[in-house]
């Protein structure tokens, strides 16, 4: 039986009544969209780690590209059986987090794409991980324009011409994109790459693809869900902003969601601008239905990011291809590790302490104690699965920690690690990446206090399990990776404060295989090490 579009999407108008949407809408379209895919083309289990026979047999995997594809292709059906042009966009992020990322370096996340069919996507912060040369290898094989205007390249001989500010689709829709301008901050793009003010670059792009002759423009962002309400209240003449970036999830179908899809903005006409973001993991896909006047101003939209269930199908091809991308991955997976008591997992470790995130920063400290380590920060964005309980696969470990990062230790005053944890909590009510995940202190902070001012008390804690105040002046031994230690998310104090330095320590999984291999079944475990007042 064919499901009516009422069964599919739960209506959110905008502005206007339906009789005048249908009157007077010029343009009919649907955008399919997705956002921080981060390489998760395999369903994942509802803990996080990988989706095994018992996960399948209760029904609890989630998500996959070949689920994915499956239901772009169901809903472009439905849209076009409607008379609707429709457009395939992702939002950035589909780099890094999985297996297939790490053993392709982006030519699985290239390959997927091109089977599903997208039409355009921006990039995302995790897209400059490994560099510019990454992204241009996947940038000159992608079939569809990679967008961010407020991206310069020209002095990158990699990716200079690679990347587009926007480009006119059929129709006349002209897409836009933009990049975080925090990017130099929290990935690593390399010296010759220059990110600009993302309002001003989408506000200029827009107006060129007007001059051009587009019919509408559709933002295509990876700044985060805040960043994209002021792009939508300040840059004119946008029909719709498409985000990425906070895995911010809006559904009319999800109870988890932060609000309801889409998400109305007043704009600077007087009209509202629907702003829409699916999560994060390959989990949901966006459905924005579009009304537009002649001039692409939008009447009516409505829509939903719905979940994309186990239950549902998959498409054959592109199981087929995940099948092949996943044949180098399978002696990774299999090897056993270590044992889990129950599931870790990393759903919060970028907003309070988590247990993943004391079982990775705990075998740091303890990699790094006979150096002279007292204090282990790890940040809880550089925590990218969880672990599932049962056996831990290498590939398990992989998948949690997948950027390669050498542990650093180095000598840091109590003032400048009370500064670092201050930056670490400055961002916690929206998801950063920068949250401390933290071994060997205990540190109360205030949620309610002016970013800079969170944090209330910290006290260090020895081996021997004995708490002493933290000291402003005194010199305490501190073991980081290596992204935090050259200023990554912020953390420029671990940068510019450091004495005695060595960066160039063992990488943080084979670390934390090490520790594994010296325990038996870990358990998942809160302490208090870090309270929220």
């Amino acid at each position: 039986m064919r499901l009516s579009r009422r069964s599919l999407l739960a209506s959110v108008p905008l502005l206007a009544t339906p009789r005048i949407a249908r009157a007077q809408a010029a343009i009919r379209l649907t955008i399919l969209h997705t956002n921080d895919i981060h390489s998760r083309h395999d369903p994942v289990s509802a803990t996080g780690g990988a989706c095994r026979a018992e996960d399948q047999a209760r029904g609890t995997c989630l998500g996959g590209s070949a689920r994915l594809a499956a239901a772009i292709l169901r809903q472009r059906a439905l849209a076009e059986a409607e008379g609707r042009q429709v457009l395939v966009l992702d939002a950035g992020d589909q780099f890094m987090g999985s297996l297939f990322y790490t053993h392709w370096r982006g030519e699985a996340e290239r390959r997927v794409m091109q089977a599903i069919g997208y039409d355009a996507m921006t990039l995302g912060n995790h897209e400059f991980d490994h560099g510019p040369e990454t992204i241009a290898r996947f940038a000159r094989a992608a079939p569809f324009p990679i967008l961010a205007a407020n991206l310069d390249a020209r002095d990158d001989p990699a990716l200079g011409g690679l990347v587009d500010p926007w480009a006119m689709l059929d129709g006349g829709i002209a897409v836009i994109g933009a990049v975080t301008a925090e990017t130099p901050r929290i990935s690593s793009p390399g010296p010759l790459l220059r990110f600009g003010n993302e309002q001003a670059a989408l506000a200029a792009a827009a107006a060129q693809a007007r001059a051009a002759g587009a019919r509408a423009v559709i933002a295509l962002t990876h700044v985060g869900f805040a960043q994209d309400r002021v792009i939508a209240a300040a840059v004119p003449g946008l029909a719709a902003v498409v985000g990425g970036h906070s895995h911010t999830l809006l559904s009319n179908s999800d109870d988890r969601a932060l609000a309801r899809y889409p998400h109305p903005v007043m704009a600077p006409s007087g009209r509202a601008v629907p702003v829409v973001q699916t999560g994060a993991n390959n989990r949901h896909l966006g459905r924005l239905d579009l009304d537009l006047d002649g001039e692409g101003r939008v009447l009516a939209a409505s829509g939903d990011a719905r979940p994309l269930a186990f239950a549902g199908p998959e498409d054959a091809a592109v199981a087929a291809l995940i099948a092949t991308l996943a044949a180098p991955l399978t002696a990774l997976r299999a090897r056993v590790i270590g044992q889990a008591s129950g599931p870790f997992f990393n759903d919060e470790c970028r907003r309070a302490e988590c247990a993943l995130g004391n079982a990775i920063s705990d075998a740091m400290l303890a990699a790094a104690r006979p150096a002279g380590a007292e204090i282990a920060l790890q940040n809880g964005g550089g925590l990218r699965s969880g672990i599932p309980a049962g056996p831990i696969s290498w590939g398990d470990l992989l998948s949690v920690l997948p950027f390669s990062n050498t542990l650093a230790v180095l000598r840091l005053s109590g003032a400048d690690l009370v500064a670092a944890l201050e930056n670490g909590f400055s961002a916690a009510e929206s998801g950063a990446g920068r949250f401390p995940q933290l071994a060997g202190l205990r540190v109360t902070w205030d949620a309610a206090a002016p970013p800079g001012r969170r944090v209330v008390s910290v006290a260090v804690i020895g081996a021997d399990g004995r708490a002493a105040p933290l000291e402003p002046d005194r010199l305490y031994g501190v073991v980081t990776n290596s992204f935090m230690r050259a200023g990554g998310d912020g953390f420029v104090t671990l940068r510019d404060g450091a004495v005695d330095a060595y960066d160039q320590g063992p990488n943080i999984e084979d670390v934390v295989e090490a520790w594994l291999a010296a325990r038996g079944p870990i358990v998942p475990v809160t302490d208090g090490r870090i309270t929220r007042r």
